[in-house]
């Protein structure tokens, strides 16, 4: 009887250490959490015009100093591609998130909001199911107004079928925000 618990014992450790070994993280996982100090959404006129290039870079984060906005202006009557690219530049070299995105595409979803009537942004990409991501885009505008704001939202892990999300809809999206910038446009 005795051998018989030691073997019970030894079997039961053996299954311990596996167990326990088996659940170590796997440094190919990317980390769900991004770190993201820098958004810029590059906007090139279909007219073959100039760039306007919305930008946000905090390179101390949250409660340091104020981040920097660069704002835009848009032409009426105005068709635009988009361009999201995100940077973490707290670390040296610069990381590269928008590789992250396209990596984890199936995680992650922006969500455009503006405030102006005449502006509208429409998703170009898709993730491997067919779900929008919003690297890429494009945004229309309507006649000359007053300055409003357009703001841009990544959400890591919305429910992409959920009711309204794939025309770009947050009500319903869940998930968590990675990053949320308003951005003053005035449409010329």
């Amino acid at each position: 009887m005795k051998f018989k618990m030691k073997q019970f014992f030894l079997f039961l450790t053996v299954i311990l250490v596996l167990l326990m070994t088996s659940c170590k993280d796997d440094p190919d996982i990317i980390n769900g959490e991004e770190v993201i100090t820098t958004l810029n959404y590059t906007l090139t006129p279909d007219d073959g015009g100039t760039d306007v290039v919305l930008s946000f870079r905090d390179l101390d984060g949250d409660g340091g100093n104020d981040p920097v906005v660069t704002s835009g202006t848009l032409s009426a009557n105005q068709t635009y591609t988009g361009s999201i690219t995100l940077l973490n530049e707290s670390v040296t070299p610069a990381e590269n998130i928008t590789e992250e995105i396209e990596e984890e595409d199936e995680d992650h979803q922006f969500f455009f909001q503006s405030s102006l009537s005449n502006v509208t942004v429409a998703y170009t990409d898709q993730d491997s199911d067919g779900n929008p991501i919003g690297l890429s885009s494009t945004l229309t505008t309507g006649a000359a107004s007053a300055a409003g704001t357009l703001t841009i939202i990544l959400r890591h892990e919305p429910i992409k079928t959920a009711s309204g999300v794939a025309n770009g809809e947050i009500a319903n999206a869940g998930g968590e925000t990675d990053i949320e910038v308003a951005f003053t446009i005035d449409v010329q």
